[in-house]
């Protein structure tokens, strides 16, 4: 049997503390019929909870562990900017070198703004599209998670689908009916609100490969017919790469599958582990943003030091590797391959969704192409699979709706046991 007394009595004393014992719900491991873990420390592709055990990783702190765990050179690039002080709330050489940096490495953002989260990077580039634009409505996806700002808490992905209540109780009527919803991977469906909400849509924002209903990727010419549908009716287009900003390409999806944004979000990999987020895109949307404009935004935190340490060490080595992305790619497909065998000897009703190093095993039997198909899949049976892997030592996401993701440090033997595992676990629950 496996037993965690160590994680269940800290789960125990933290509901007490903090709402349902955890600081982000999907963490609470409701999803999949069990306590938490309660994680003790990391390296490399590996996690060692509060009771000793051991787990190959999948989660990678929900994406931004592209390195692995305590990469030596980040871990020291931390050090270094720590002993110089935490926080300034003042300009810093780190916080113009990271601005270089994303603007080398993705084209279409000439112009950066740190921010602490993805959440406040989506939230303000809202309010800059709004700014911009002079108009208020927004169009976003159902199942997709632009985090928890009111205006994106409507059939949303991640948590909240996980949770089952995309719909939040908190957030005004006047606030939500701000926004529009389309189907991802319908052009159809914007189409249509672009004719009813010609003249008032400020902005299309999506995902442009889906990490939070599980990894569901564009359908050829999708992301292509959003880029000229807001050009023509004068909307600006937002990809949110959070997830996927130097994720799936050293350029973001936007590089990967060739379309330019007006604004992009990112997130994750550019803390290198610690919190951030930024939104930018074209110098004239941009000049917008205080003091260089009207909009207003700011942040205390914004550009911390330390962030800004762990990030451009994280993306320094990305951009040392000329061939940084093409071994990630071969890790991954040599993950799939092995799952997908297995799928195929066991005859069972499965789906895999890959971009790059992104995946999702769906316990469904038809293609997940959007929010409709991603729903369907089993959720018990994902539950108690799940389970089975944590057993034999593999940690995932606990949701059958979140991404699961491949780092640099997984070896070739991380990955077949990762597969041998596969095979007993599905054995265990189909």
């Amino acid at each position: 049997m496996f037993l965690t007394p160590n994680s269940d009595a800290l789960f125990d004393e933290a509901r007490k503390l903090i709402p349902g014992g955890v600081n982000s719900p999907v963490r609470a491991f409701r999803a999949v019929g069990r306590t938490p873990l309660f994680i003790a420390r990391a390296s490399g592709s590996r996690l060692w909870d509060a009771d000793g055990h051991s787990y190959i990783d999948y989660v990678g702190s929900w994406g931004p562990m592209i390195l692995g765990h305590a990469h030596p050179r980040v871990i020291e690039a931390i050090r270094k900017a720590a002993t110089d002080g935490t926080s300034y709330g003042a300009p810093t050489v780190l916080e113009v070198r990271m601005a270089e940096m994303i603007t080398q490495m993705v084209p279409s953002i000439e112009m950066v703004r740190m921010v602490n989260s993805g959440t406040e990077a989506t939230m303000s580039a809202i309010r800059l599209a709004r700014a911009f634009t002079g108009r208020e409505k927004i169009i976003k996806f159902e199942g997709c998670y632009h985090g928890h700002g009111d205006s994106f808490l409507i059939k949303a992905g991640s948590g909240a689908l996980t949770l089952g209540v995309p719909d939040s109780p908190g957030v005004p009527a006047g606030t939500a009916s701000g926004t529009l919803t389309a189907e991802y991977n319908n052009p159809e469906s914007v189409r249509s609100l672009f004719a009813s909400y010609r003249d008032q849509v400020a902005a299309v924002i999506v995902e442009p490969v889906v990490g939070n209903m599980g990894c569901v990727p564009p359908e050829q010419g999708f992301l292509q017919e959003l880029r000229d549908l807001c050009t023509e009716i004068g909307s600006l287009l937002i990809f949110d790469e959070v997830m996927t900003g130097f994720r799936v390409a050293r350029g973001g999806a936007q590089q990967l599958y060739g379309i330019t944004p007006d604004l992009t979000t990112l997130g994750k990999i550019i803390g290198g582990g610690l919190p951030v987020g930024a939104y930018g895109g074209r110098k004239e949307i941009m000049h917008m943003v205080a003091p260089s404009g009207p909009m207003y935004q700011a942040g205390t935190l914004s550009g911390n030091p330390l962030a800004m340490a762990a990030g451009l060490e994280t993306l320094s080595i990305i951009k040392e590797d000329e061939k940084f992305y093409s071994r990630l790619e071969e890790k991954a497909a040599r993950l799939s391959a092995g799952v997908q065998r297995v799928i195929d000897s066991l005859w069972l009703p499965l789906r895999q969704n890959r971009v790059g190093s992104m995946f999702t095993l769906f316990f469904t039997r038809h293609p997940v192409r959007d929010y409709k198909t991603a729903i369907v899949a089993d959720r018990e049976k994902f539950g108690a699979f799940f389970r089975e892997m944590l057993v034999r030592g593999i940690y995932l996401a606990p949701s059958q709706f979140e991404a699961a993701f491949i780092s640099m440090a997984h070896t070739d033997e991380d990955i077949d046991t990762t597969i041998e595992a596969v095979r007993e676990s599905l054995k265990a629950v189909m």
